[in-house]
C-alpha cells in the first residue's frame, strides 16, 4: 500500500530567493495525476481555477485562487507563462506577482502510483517561505482528496489549518 500522506516540504534560501521542495508518492497513475496538476479541468479541484492555460511551452497561464490561498488577498489572481511542458511528465508555470516558478514533475512509481516532485522558486524572505510551505502543504492535502474523488468542501476552508502548518514549519 502506498502512503499518500503529505510529508513536510523543505525550504532553502539564497539571499532573497527561496526554493521549496515537496516529494509525494501518490496511489494514482500518472495520467490521473497529470489531469489534476496540468489541466483547466483538474486544477480547480485542489488549487485554483485556470482561467487561461495554453498547454505548450510559452503558453499563457492565469490562475485564480478559489479558497485556501493564505493571507495574501492581492495574490488571488496570478498570471504568467508555461516555462516547461512535457506532457505526462513536466508542467511548469512562472507566475507573478509572488509565486515565481512552480514545477510539477511526474514519474511513474508503479502501474498505479506516481511520484510527484514539486519545486517552487520565488523571491522573498523567511516569512514568505513559511507562508508558501504552509500553503503548498495544505494544497497538497486538497490534491490527495481530489485524486481520491472527494471534492473538497470549500465552504469549510479557513485559515486555521494554514496557520497551524505555518507554525509547525516555523518550529522546525
Amino acid at each position: 500500500m502506498t502512503d499518500s500522506t503529505v510529508r513536510p516540504g523543505a525550504g532553502h534560501a539564497w539571499g532573497h530567493y527561496q526554493t521549496l521542495r515537496f516529494l509525494l508518492t501518490l496511489p494514482h497513475p500518472v495520467d490521473h495525476v497529470w489531469q489534476a496538476v496540468a489541466t483547466p479541468e483538474g486544477l480547480p479541484g485542489w488549487l485554483a481555477a485556470a482561467e487561461v492555460l495554453e498547454p505548450r511551452l510559452g503558453g499563457a497561464v492565469t490562475l485564480r485562487c478559489l479558497t485556501g490561498c493564505g493571507p495574501e488577498q492581492d495574490a488571488a489572481v496570478v498570471t504568467g507563462h508555461i516555462t516547461a511542458w512535457d506532457v505526462w511528465r513536466v508542467a511548469e508555470y512562472t507566475v507573478a506577482p509572488y509565486h515565481g516558478r512552480v514545477r510539477f514533475h511526474l514519474e511513474p512509481a508503479g502501474p498505479e502510483s506516481t511520484t510527484l516532485r514539486f519545486t517552487n522558486e520565488f523571491k522573498g524572505g523567511a516569512a514568505m517561505r513559511l507562508d508558501a510551505l504552509a500553503g503548498w502543504h495544505q494544497h497538497f492535502e486538497y490534491l490527495l482528496e481530489a485524486l481520491d474523488g472527494r471534492a473538497p468542501d470549500r465552504s469549510t476552508w479557513t485559515l486555521d489549518r494554514w496557520r497551524h502548518l505555518r507554525d509547525a514549519y516555523a518550529a522546525g
